[in-house]
């Protein structure tokens, strides 16, 4: 019977890397997405306005996004597991920083503080996980991505009940951040405990450089970083996930007024079906399921193409079809758009070597967070001069290019 529950411990304990890391990126989206609810309050308790939390907002998004490589980096030659939960440790402290009264300067501040601590998370997260579950990689990351969809969702909903309840500390809307930055602390500390057993190099004190880099166990030249662009399917991914990031954040900004401009629906109607996107996040468990048994680059091709058809589908008929044909369109969008990312992850986690995997895919997402980032700006120039309409024609384009070069890479792949 001890044997027994011993052996049953044993498999659930196996799971404890995946449940921790994902918990991490669960917090580093709740804590990060809970500012855009509170702006309006926030500009209330500052005498600020909303150009100049805006503007803040942004910084915490580009320091994020800056510290995707050196963070990598960092886990390449040193401890993955030790980069994350310096990240993490970090946002916990910015995230308690709120949860008193406090001038505009510690506000910002804090936020800056977040957008450095959760950088880490999604790109050296992949690592850990590709790591520890080698042959489960797109299931661990379907989990992976899923988990930090919950966490961008739940913020709204979790700021709205701490602002009407009293609050532990103070005001209850900085009860979000006390509560974010205790369970942060807390998870962070379970991870740092229990997931170098998963990973026998770190478990030990080596550093990952010297297990699974140059054989003298020294750090691999930052040269080596860039030498995988020179492979040409490996920048036409990235050119895929680049295209793609280009087009799906733009539509997330600007989708709702869409519906409402050019769809003729009300707004409310808008909102229902762009919530529709998100509902349907759960696909990236089974997307990741799927392509640890059939191969990235299939998925990759049927996730961006569904992508493509929905948006395509929405352009062409809105002003047209009702609202019910449009929430098809949209479930078809988010069900392509959802899918993509676990697979995604997965790709490049083959096809990076182990050596440069963090540096690397630290390179891909700031490229990709730099596309995203532009690309609302973009559609916002377009739509006061040529109208949304032509404005959401470039976007299907681009998710059309990335379809393209996606079966291409899939009927070029030599595996």
């Amino acid at each position: 019977m001890r044997d027994e529950r011993r052996s049953l411990l044993g498999r659930v304990g196996r799971f404890d890397a995946i449940v921790l890391t994902s918990a991490l990126w669960f917090l580093a989206k709740f804590v990060r997405f809970a500012f855009p609810p509170l702006f309006e309050r926030l500009a209330g308790v500052y005498d600020v306005s909303a150009a100049v939390l805006g503007t803040a907002f942004s910084g915490l998004l580009l320091v994020y996004a800056v510290v995707q490589f050196p963070s990598g980096l960092l886990a390449d030659r040193f401890s993955s597991v030790g980069v994350i939960g310096a990240g993490t440790g970090l946002a916990a402290v910015g995230a308690l920083a709120l949860a008193v009264d406090s001038p505009l300067a510690v506000l910002v501040g804090a936020m800056l503080t977040i957008g450095a601590g959760t950088g880490p998370v999604k790109t050296v997260g992949i690592r850990v996980l590709s790591r520890t579950y080698p042959e489960r990689t797109g299931r661990a990351l379907g989990v992976f991505d899923t988990f930090g969809t919950f966490g961008g969702a739940a913020a709204p909903a979790a700021v709205v009940l701490f602002a009407a309840a009293p609050g532990l500390v103070g005001a209850g809307w900085r009860t979000t951040f006390l509560v974010a930055g205790a369970v942060g602390i807390a998870v962070t500390v379970a991870f740092v405990a229990r997931v170098p057993r998963r990973l026998p190099d770190e478990g030990t004190g080596a550093t990952d450089a010297g297990t699974d880099g140059a054989d003298d166990g020294t750090a691999v030249p930052i040269r080596e970083y860039g030498a995988l662009f020179r492979e040409w399917r490996f920048s036409t991914f990235v050119l895929v996930t680049t295209l793609f990031s280009f087009a799906y954040n733009a539509t997330l900004a600007f989708l709702p007024l869409y519906f409402t401009r050019e769809a003729g629906l009300g707004s409310t109607t808008a909102s229902l079906l762009f919530s529709a996107l998100f509902a349907v996040s759960l696909v990236q468990l089974l997307t990741g399921e799927i392509s640890d048994r059939t191969g990235e680059l299939p998925l990759v091709a049927l996730t961006v193409g569904l992508a493509t058809a929905g948006l395509g589908a929405i352009l062409l008929l809105s002003g047209v079809a009702g609202p019910l044909v449009l929430g098809g369109a949209v479930v078809c969008l988010g069900i392509g758009a959802h899918g993509y990312r676990p697979v995604r992850g997965a790709y490049l986690m083959s096809v990076i070597p182990a050596s440069v995997a963090g540096g690397s895919l630290g390179a891909v997402r700031t490229i990709q967070m730099v596309a995203g980032a532009s690309s609302p700006a973009l559609v916002g120039v377009l739509s006061e001069t040529a109208g949304l309409r032509p404005a959401f024609g470039v976007l299907v384009a681009a998710l059309l290019v990335a379809t393209v070069l996606s079966v291409l890479l899939w009927l070029f792949d030599p595996s």
